[in-house]
């Protein structure tokens, strides 16, 4: 897949982007260049591959999760907060149906 000036210079006015033509040339050129890495990785066989979680996996390994304990640091204060909302229950937010 290629893209064409056009093609660059509408995506550059869809996304409101003021761009001249020494530009948009410049663009087109890094865009076709992404283009093409991706249709090159696209080409590598990679049947009986793993996929891997990161890629430092790859070189070390199995890596250990760094998990924290689950525990409560904050206290509750959904009283408080909820104190001065006009309408409340059961520790939800009331509003007004909007969609029928």
């Amino acid at each position: 897949m290629s893209l064409t000036l056009a093609d660059v210079k509408r995506i550059a006015h869809l996304a409101q982007l003021d761009m001249d033509e020494a530009h948009a040339e410049t663009a087109l050129a890094e865009l076709n260049g992404i283009f093409a890495l991706a249709e090159q990785m696209q080409a590598v066989d990679t049947t009986g591959v793993a996929p891997l979680s990161q890629p430092l996996a790859a070189v070390l390994g199995v890596l250990p999760l760094r998990l924290r304990e689950d525990e409560v640091t904050e206290a509750n204060h959904r009283e408080q907060y909820q104190a001065c909302a006009p309408k409340a229950q059961d520790g939800l937010y009331l509003v007004p149906k909007v969609i029928e």
